[in-house]
């Protein structure tokens, strides 16, 4: 090779290096100097009380040590639009790396069925990871006269409670009505599952679908409620493995895909993201501290102690599953969205 050619050579490899070569630990340290200082706010698309709410603070508790430079974290409540507010607010934030959405996962549906009412693609954002599943079960007060799924099939009528569409319960209440056919009439106004526990309470609605791991202890302990409908297929501890699965009583393989793809964010469940213009070495700074976050001792041990259920996805398989998501065909969403009523 001739001294010029060996010279434009070496130029060349001189530009493409730093191209091809992995993060320096200059932009680690980047990274650790930004969040030095800093406070990671969590949006929290629902009020307190709630599963969401009880998720965001146990992230609140423990994300902060497991990312460079330690920042605080705090958990700001902001319900509103079935918590879409939460999800826009965003796009008004700073979009640095210090602030997080966690959301109703049923907006992943309805941003499908609904996009002139969810404008948002979520595949624009990125993903830190799901906390767990979101184990949902639908239950009925004891005292209405309905102990199993065959009573609820068989009811005159069943009243719930409602909060804003777009939230996971909406959507679980639609499918009920609208593809397995009960007879349910929804009491419009709730602001979420811990308003609706306590309509329960006092006997204003007969009851409710939501997370397993959120039902009081002592209605289970005591009778109080009947779980007559799993939907999903995951068993959790102290569930009665006889309560029959949602997939298991579709009538045929069409209706089949249609419940999987509305259930479909509910094994999604509790996720946490960032804007999609966040600093890609940030995201992957917030992402190596959720998955750091969600296999550490303490923080296991404090969602045990808090009955919180436990089931990890990394950002990279969310990510995968969203997108899967929106590749749905068109004949099932336009089902889907009859059922949901969007």
């Amino acid at each position: 090779m001739t001294a010029p050619l060996m010279s434009r050579w070496l130029t060349v490899v001189a530009l493409v290096l730093p191209i091809l070569a992995p993060p320096t630990r200059a932009a680690a340290q980047d990274v650790k100097a930004f969040y030095t200082g800093k406070t990671l706010r969590i949006l929290v698309g629902l009020p307190p009380g709630g599963g969401a709410d009880a998720y965001a603070r146990l992230v609140q508790r423990h994300l902060g040590r497991h990312v460079p430079g330690a920042p605080a974290v705090v958990a700001q409540n902001m319900p509103g639009a079935g918590t879409l507010r939460s999800v826009m607010a965003l796009n008004t934030s700073p979009e640095d790396g210090t602030v997080l959405a966690h959301f109703s996962s049923a907006l992943l549906t309805e941003a499908i069925t609904a996009p002139d009412k969810v404008k948002l693609d979520f595949r624009s954002f990125s993903w830190l990871g799901n906390v767990s599943e979101d184990v949902r079960v639908c239950y009925v007060r004891s005292v209405a006269g309905i102990q199993t799924w065959q009573d609820m099939v068989a009811s005159n009528l069943v009243v719930f409670g409602a909060t804003a569409p777009g939230t996971a319960g909406n959507v679980d209440t639609a499918m009920l009505r609208n593809l397995f056919g009960i007879k349910l009439r929804q009491v419009q106004g709730y602001a979420g599952s811990a308003e609706k526990r306590i309509a329960i309470e006092r006997g204003e609605i007969d009851g409710d679908c939501g997370g397993f791991t959120s039902v009081p202890e002592d209605w289970l302990r005591e009778s109080r409620i009947k779980v007559v409908i799993r939907l999903s297929p995951t068993l959790v501890p102290g569930m009665d493995r006889t309560i029959p699965w949602g997939g298991d009583l579709v009538r045929n393989a069409d209706e089949r895909r249609i419940y999987d793809f509305l259930v479909a964010p509910e094994r999604l469940g509790r996720l946490f993201m960032v804007s999609g213009r966040v600093p890609a070495e940030r995201v992957a700074a917030l992402r190596r501290g959720f998955d750091a976050m969600v296999a550490d001792r303490e923080f296991l041990a404090d969602a045990e102690k808090t009955k919180l259920l436990v089931t990890p996805m990394t950002g990279a398989v969310v990510t995968r599953q969203v997108s899967e998501l929106y590749a749905t065909p068109p004949a099932v969403v336009a089902k889907a969205k009859a059922i949901t009523g969007d």
